[in-house]
């Protein structure tokens, strides 16, 4: 991978992204270890609406502890997967209570161990919540990594090793943000809008909508 297309690419997006950030709202790291997990397989919108109403009732991880599954549920359900997600948060937050005096840890090793804490949901936390360099692949940085030719693998964790190989580490997180925005904002899933794109001329993904002159 050329170093220079890489700067290329990374550029061309901050400009066109001052603007990238998380979706999920948060005011503390508890509340964006929940509203990760509650992302999976889910819009980051949707769970917006359902934390609005979930952070004010819950407001430590003893709270969430003690949660009564079966309501837990109920109130996360539009989230989907909603027993796994209900059954991972509250023992999540159980170990939270029992080893970490209901605090999250700034700790990669020790995040990926809690329950529903992948390496994605620990990389959002290390990178946003602690201020330290991750590399988080959801479903828009996979998309775009892969169109742009950034990495090959089909394995999450696979490509974000390889983003992390070609992407310096201070830049690690910033350029996670502005890939993804690019992934939410141009593109997309269906039909990547190329007419308006700012790297489609670094592009040769088969998926692309118009041609570089």
């Amino acid at each position: 991978m050329p170093e220079e297309r890489v700067k290329k690419i990374l550029s061309f997006l901050e400009k066109t992204y001052p603007d990238a950030a998380l979706i999920l709202h948060y005011k503390n790291t508890l509340e964006l270890l929940v509203a990760t997990i509650l992302a999976a397989q889910c819009t980051d919108e949707r769970v917006n609406k359902v934390t609005g109403t979930l952070f004010k009732k819950y407001k430590t991880a003893k709270d969430y502890a003690n949660a009564k599954q079966d309501v837990f549920e109920q109130e996360i359900r539009s989230t989907g997967f909603y027993k796994n997600k209900a059954k991972n948060i509250i023992a999540c937050c159980n170990e939270l209570v029992e080893k970490f005096d209901g605090k999250v840890p700034e700790n990669m090793e020790y995040l990926v161990t809690l329950p529903g804490v992948g390496r994605k949901t620990a990389s959002v936390l290390m990178g946003n919540a602690f201020g330290k360099p991750a590399m988080a692949v959801d479903t828009h940085v996979f998309r775009v990594s892969h169109r742009l030719e950034l990495a090959k693998s089909n394995d999450p964790d696979k490509v974000e090793q390889e983003l992390c190989k070609i992407i310096p580490q201070e830049k690690w997180t910033r350029s996670c943000l502005v890939l993804g925005t690019h992934g939410r904002r141009t593109c997309i899933a269906r039909k990547p809008l190329c007419s308006v794109c700012v790297v489609e001329k670094l592009c040769n993904s088969p998926d692309k909508t118009c041609q570089s002159k």
